[in-house]
């Protein structure tokens, strides 16, 4: 019987999440069996339970590492002495290199949550929340300060998380620009947008 093959710089169980990241975005979690991702592993589906027990486990595991990683993202620039728009600018490319180069998990914490289990559900929906209310502090301090224009921060945080979403479109097509120049672009449009 084939053994699972971890990454360079992942585990088995890494491995297993991120080929069931790729599952859930391109087929959805409801179309997505313990089968078929056990057949891109190239494993029997019975060895998969050594390592991950249901499904249901796998969506908890892509939605909390991705909830996690923004967190811990936004507390680091919440503490830094930076100014608001250097805050500002910092999480919109955080979000954008996010989308970029983790996709599949990314796309799945933004469309797959709702398969989330209780009380998994109201947490990860919590998180969500206050993550976009803390990101409205910084722009209110923004204001406060005087760098960014007098504006909504619930439209301003809306704007900017809408436009990053968007990057799904372009993942799909790939239009004939470098992740950098698309990064650069966004947030030169998405700060002057807001920033004095």
């Amino acid at each position: 019987m084939a053994k699972i093959q971890s990454g360079k710089n992942t585990t088995k169980k890494e491995t297993i999440v991120q080929k069931a990241a790729f599952l859930f975005r391109t087929k959805g979690y409801s179309a997505t069996s313990m089968r078929e991702l056990a057949d891109v592993l190239g494993v029997e589906a019975p060895s998969l339970y050594n390592y991950i027990r249901s499904k249901s486990e796998l969506i908890q595991e892509i939605c909390g590492k991705v909830m996690s990683e923004f967190t811990t993202n936004l507390d680091a620039i919440e503490n830094n002495t930076e100014t608001a728009t250097i805050k500002i600018e910092t999480i919109v490319r955080f979000h954008i290199q996010k989308m970029l180069n983790n996709f599949d998990e990314v796309f799945v914490a933004n469309h797959e949550w709702k398969h989330l289990k209780e009380p998994l559900l109201s947490t990860f929906l919590n998180q969500r929340r206050s993550y976009e209310k803390r990101l409205m502090i910084l722009v209110e301090n923004g204001i406060e300060k005087n760098e960014v224009k007098i504006i909504n921060p619930y439209v301003a945080v809306l704007t900017i998380l809408s436009a990053v979403r968007g990057l799904e479109f372009w993942y799909g097509h790939k239009k004939n620009v470098t992740q950098l120049e698309l990064e650069n672009e966004m947030v030169n449009h998405l700060l002057n947008g807001i920033i004095k």
